[in-house]
């Protein structure tokens, strides 16, 4: 039986025609600036999102601790959502690296209102700490893969512009907003002040995020790289697969989307109560277990050769991906509903 993991959409393994372009990619050593498909790679991340200039980074935690470290100032604050990526999985590198708190305000689906962000930046008044960042994450991983529309990220921005403060978008799964919302990607760089994706998640490369934002940011986050030991030399066999990535992998998020829907229906109409349909956005879907137990639940799943994630006691999260068929996602929802009903 062939193994059915939704754990996470890091779990994806190069396809051949990726394997194909790492094998055949031009190289040469990026920290002189001289590797062709890195340099082209982080041209055309930049383009698609409508900024200046991009900059590969091995992974999404390092590009979010510098953004913190080139957009925010020492002793001052970050605004963000509570449930963030930068405030619960990345082992307080902003607070060790950028030497920033975080002014944290809980939001509906994870998703921060203009009236919110308003209503929480502090000015630079001392003794007060000033908030001297807002970021915001697109798509919300705690929140099910929710989505912050185009209006409302640029209504939130133009407010904190007009603050003197700049904007961040972790956009780690941004192609999941994009396919999903059909807004047009390359409004963001018009937007906010700058951002970065993930290859290494949806887009199903095996390593790399790039960080993309204006000129004069982006030469100060590759000296910030470099002091974080980022600095690569012929990497462009990564920069391939993430070329790759973009050209084959981000219109077919629709069929993940498509999936995660299809479980959570399935789920819906087993145990009406444990699962939202109308949450499922993009590739997440989160799933109650009430009183069922996680290790019992988890197991049986694993018994069958089923993988899932926990998200808490009482909350599993069920993730599509490319290395994962319809025919997968719809046995192991229809397995999940067993177990939930007893009637395994």
């Amino acid at each position: 039986m062939r193994l059915v993991d939704l754990r996470s959409d890091t779990v994806t393994r190069p396809t051949d025609g990726m394997r194909k372009a790492m094998a055949e990619a031009e190289v040469g050593d990026d920290v002189y600036r001289e590797d062709p498909t890195i340099n082209t790679l982080q041209e055309r991340a930049a383009e698609m999102l409508g900024f200046q200039a991009g900059l590969f980074t091995p992974s999404g935690s390092m590009a979010n601790a510098i953004w913190q470290l080139t957009l925010a100032r020492p002793g001052t604050e970050v605004l963000c959502e509570a449930d963030a990526h930068i405030v619960n999985y990345e082992a307080g590198a902003g607070a060790l690296w950028a030497g920033v708190q975080y002014r944290t305000v809980p939001a509906e689906r994870g998703l921060l209102t203009l009236e919110q962000v308003v209503a929480n930046v502090r000015p630079d008044s001392f003794p007060a700490t000033p908030t001297t960042l807002v970021s915001l994450e697109q798509t919300h991983n705690r929140h099910g893969g929710s989505v912050y529309p185009m209006s409302q990220l640029a209504a939130i921005a133009g407010a904190v512009h007009d603050a003197g403060i700049p904007v961040h978008v972790d956009g780690a799964r941004v192609w999941n907003a994009v396919v999903a919302s059909a807004d047009d990607a390359s409004t963001y760089g018009s937007t906010v002040d700058g951002m970065n994706f993930c290859f290494s998640k949806a887009l199903g490369a095996p390593v790399g995020s790039v960080m993309v934002g204006a000129a004069d940011a982006i030469e100060q986050a590759r000296s910030w790289r470099r002091r974080l030991g980022g600095g690569m030399r012929q990497a462009g066999v990564l920069a391939a697969a993430a070329l790759y990535a973009l050209d084959h992998h981000i219109d077919r998020l629709a069929d993940d989307h498509a999936n995660a829907r299809l479980m959570a229906q399935i789920l819906a109409d087993a145990v009406p109560d444990r699962v939202d349909v109308a949450a499922v956005e993009t590739n997440m879907v989160y799933v109650d277990l009430g009183a069922v137990s996680l290790p019992e639940v988890l197991g049986a799943l694993s018994e069958e050769d089923v993988l899932v994630g926990a998200m808490g006691p009482t909350t599993l999260r069920l993730v599509t991906h490319l290395d994962v068929d319809t025919e997968g996602c719809r046995r192991a929802a229809e397995l999940l509903a067993r177990i939930l009903t007893g009637r395994r």
